[in-house]
């Protein structure tokens, strides 16, 4: 099960409120807030692609790029032994962790585009 639709090249998160019987969602990598929200899951899809064809209009209209922009750096936590491992892994073939981490998420998400990733919170990296 995903939490998220696609539309546009655009993720929209998605979440349920058992108390207003109401799904709800918000539109992910942009800088803006934008969000949508339906009774049915019809409701909810129509909702988003308004949303996202809004939001698109309205940057146009003010010459504004609809796209996060992202800076090309982030923290990452990972267990002490994969921080280890790669390293380790990294000396070996002379790169850098940078280097290496770059690739590593090249070749996991571009080179394979439709990897498997965790579908459920049980599967995710777990935080330290």
């Amino acid at each position: 099960m995903s939490n998220v639709l696609e539309f546009k090249e655009f993720i929209g998160s998605v979440s349920y409120s058992g108390e207003d019987e109401l799904f709800h969602g918000k539109i992910e990598g942009i800088e803006d807030l934008v969000t949508f929200e339906g009774r049915s899951v019809e409701e909810l899809k129509t909702a988003f692609h308004e949303a996202v064809k809004d939001y698109l209009e309205i940057c146009k209209s003010v010459g504004k790029n609809p796209e996060k922009t992202y800076k090309g750096t982030f923290n990452v936590r990972v267990k002490p032994e994969i921080h280890r491992a790669a390293a380790r892994t990294a000396t070996r073939f002379g790169y850098s962790m940078n280097q290496l981490v770059e690739k590593a998420l090249e070749d996991y998400l571009v080179k394979e585009p439709k990897a498997d990733y965790p579908k459920s919170k049980k599967n995710k990296p777990s935080k330290q």
